[in-house]
């Protein structure tokens, strides 16, 4: 089967092949067909190394697709049942689990430490545990979760990472409140989905901060009040809060250097949200004085900050309302075979998402 294979960290293309199989398909696992994948920033990351993933692999953590087979065991779902690809399935016995943090859970990062792919030269693995830039894969059935009829594959996609992780870290994780201001560093697809969870939490005043000038015009078409570039941010801060600060500061980059500056533009008693994933040898500096003098609350996200499965109810449920977009979300659609080209849109910042229709 065809697959798009990075065989090197540190390459910046990916080889597609056609001699590709899954393996490890048995009791507790499920076999999809992919039919949408979104490329996610967090797989350019796994590319550049910044992210750890050992390689050859293939990336794709965005994923919908049909049920082809189901092993011994699995009840959840059934043989032609829609789903959508959670990369981070909860256990539901760890002690994370049971405190209600199924987003902590860690046996879904050891799933990523198991090939699920094999070629003629060897095993191949799947970014996250999934890997879905490829036409079929086996995982855990905890990854496979039934998808409404109404749900269009390419959206039940995006609503499986970048869309759950940003409207998550505004109504989870940050708790934005009705009438707050609100600043968000990072528009591409988690970003823009953060401004949507601060408007649907009522947020009177939310500032979209990107250096790419398109990014900034789909900023206030998502329900931006105001797009700057990241050098108009000091005046956009003047101007708005009168250099007290936001409320909320979103940090959607995964750097050390905008984390400082959202840090930095929040105000005293706010709320510094993190929702980029960075590496870890990128180290954030804060001194002990303005930590204790400041009490700005610092608040990881991580995959949205809740129980997954109910924030993609509730993403579903938004999305029927009208009260959120995703259809606008998905900027460029390519084919398999092109996704070189998703890539170049991604990192030039001329792709909100890229719908791989496989």
């Amino acid at each position: 089967m065809r697959a798009a294979v990075l065989h090197e960290i540190g390459q910046d293309k990916l080889d597609v092949l056609d001699d590709v199989e899954t393996v490890g398909f048995g009791p507790g696992k499920v076999r999809i067909r992919v039919r949408a994948t979104g490329l996610c920033h967090s797989d350019v990351s796994a590319m550049s190394g910044v992210l750890p993933q050992p390689a050859p692999f293939i990336p794709g953590h965005e994923g919908a697709g049909e049920v082809l087979d189901v092993g011994d065991g699995v009840t959840a779902v059934k043989q032609g049942d829609r789903v959508l690809m959670c990369w981070l399935p909860a256990c539901g016995s760890c002690p994370a689990c049971r405190r209600g943090q199924t987003q902590l859970c860690l046996a879904g990062f050891m799933n990523a430490g198991t090939p699920n792919f094999r070629r003629p030269g060897g095993d191949v693995f799947g970014f996250a545990g999934t890997g879905t830039f490829v036409e079929e894969v086996v995982v855990d059935a905890g990854c496979a979760v039934p998808i409404p009829d109404d749900v269009p594959y390419e959206i039940a996609a995006l609503i499986g990472c970048g869309v759950t992780t940003g409207l998550g870290a505004a109504i989870n994780t940050a708790r934005v409140e009705a009438g707050s201001s609100v600043a968000v560093i990072g528009c591409g697809g988690v970003g823009i989905s953060t401004i949507q969870g601060a408007r649907v939490q009522g947020a009177a005043q939310i500032v979209a901060v990107d250096p790419v000038a398109s990014r900034r015009e789909a900023a206030l078409a998502f329900g931006a009040t105001e797009a700057v570039a990241p050098d108009a941010l000091g005046d956009a801060r003047q101007r708005i809060t009168g250099g007290e600060g936001f409320d909320y500061v979103f940090e959607v980059v995964g750097k050390s250097a905008t984390a400082r500056s959202a840090y930095e533009t929040t105000r005293r008693g706010g709320t510094l949200c993190i929702v980029g994933a960075g590496a870890m040898d990128d180290f954030l500096q804060l001194n002990m004085f303005e930590l204790f003098f400041d009490e700005k609350r610092i608040l990881p996200s991580m995959y949205g900050g809740g129980d997954v499965l109910r924030s993609y109810e509730r993403t579903i449920a938004l999305w029927r309302a009208g009260r959120i977009d995703l259809e606008s979300l998905i900027t460029h659609r390519v084919q398999l075979a092109e996704i070189n080209e998703a890539l170049t849109q991604m990192r030039t910042g001329e792709a909100l998402r890229t719908c791989i229709e496989i």
